[in-house]
């Protein structure tokens, strides 16, 4: 299998799919990702941890929407093309 560019773009439609179903109550909280878990005082930087729950909460918030699309496109696609 070649690396092409939709091989690319079905990869990049994979990981944004797995992004916006993880729920952060249920899977990452058991972890210590969970929302309550990122408390931090006035004047601090934010952590690492932080800025990569703040990253997935913002995916999530605005690619949700456009993703319903690219799934669809994909999915035809692949059904007349194969």
């Amino acid at each position: 299998m070649a690396f092409t560019l939709w091989s690319l773009y079905e990869a990049t439609i994979l990981v944004l799919n797995a992004v916006c179903i993880l729920h952060e109550e249920r899977f990452l909280r058991k972890y210590g990702w969970g929302a309550n878990q990122n408390v931090q005082g006035f004047g601090e930087p934010p952590s690492v941890k932080s800025q990569l729950m703040h990253l997935l909460r913002s995916i999530r918030t605005v690619v949700r929407i456009p993703l319903i699309f690219f799934n669809i496109v994909t999915i035809f696609i692949k059904l007349i093309f194969g």
